[in-house]
């Protein structure tokens, strides 16, 4: 079931919104205004005693940024003998109310994706907020893609290392080094 108290989000408008998503099959998804001082902000949370997922939307609404941690390096202390964590993060602007809809809603399935579907811990913060900000912005998005979210863990920032495009002279080198590939490939 699907509510809400946000006058500019009537169900019918967050049915579209949130059409292409998983559904959090058996749980209520409630949608209500978050009243703020000084700036917008996320905000939103799953309660599977009463099995619902309460999105809250920055009233007023105003574009607004969010640092979002996708996921974390351990790295020794000074003494090696224990662990800190460096957060790997991204910037991100919600440009309007559909934007903080799909991003939250998205972060809390996971939640009861972790909970209802795998029997494991929900609080996984970092795999929700990753799978989060790897799709709203998609059109559909599936449960593989959840799983995705929770294999991938630490390969983020390896994964944009490899997309980043090479230096000039790593470009250069690569590419006389694949002709001269071709040219062996000819001659041999």
């Amino acid at each position: 079931m699907l509510t809400s108290d946000v006058p500019e989000l009537p169900v019918t408008r967050l049915r579209k919104l949130l059409s292409g998503l998983p559904p959090a099959v058996g749980y209520t998804v409630h949608v209500t205004p978050l009243p703020y001082e000084e700036k917008p902000h996320l905000s939103a949370w799953t309660d599977f005693e009463l099995r619902s997922i309460t999105i809250e939307i920055p009233d007023p609404f105003l574009p607004f940024g969010e640092i979002v941690p996708y996921a974390a390096k351990r790295h020794p202390t000074y003494d090696g003998e224990s662990m800190r964590f460096i957060w790997l993060t991204e910037g991100v602007t919600f440009q309007e109310p559909g934007q903080v809809l799909r991003f939250l809603y998205l972060h809390e399935w996971m939640h009861w994706y972790l909970k209802e579907r795998l029997g494991k811990k929900s609080r996984a913060e970092t795999a929700c907020d990753r799978f989060a900000l790897r799709n709203y912005r998609r059109r559909s998005v599936t449960i593989a893609d959840a799983d995705a979210a929770l294999r991938r863990g630490h390969s983020d920032e390896r994964e944009r290392e490899r997309s980043r495009p090479l230096p000039a002279t790593a470009r250069t080198a690569a590419v006389e080094v694949s002709t001269q590939s071709e040219q062996l490939r000819l001659i041999g």
